[in-house]
């Protein structure tokens, strides 16, 4: 009987696909999150970069937002 619950015992301590498992999980979630802050944080930017972009390549000029303003405006001549 004691060979039984020391073998099952043994089984147990070798049996980590479960902790395995939720290890990864968790390092998934992780990354998540600092995608989405870092997405979050930098997005402002990121527009204001595309948005001068596509108007140089219409031939405009860019003007930057001022005040409270989200957007710039780009004039084409």
């Amino acid at each position: 009987m004691l060979a039984f619950f020391s073998n099952a015992a043994a089984k147990v301590r070798r049996d980590e696909k479960g902790a395995t498992a939720v290890e990864y999980g968790i390092m998934v979630a992780l990354i998540a999150v600092v995608i989405i802050v870092a997405v979050t944080l930098l997005g402002g930017n990121l527009r204001g970069t595309f948005d001068k972009t596509a108007c140089n390549i219409k031939g405009g000029t860019y003007t930057a937002p001022t005040g409270t303003a989200t957007a710039g405006t780009c004039s084409v001549a």
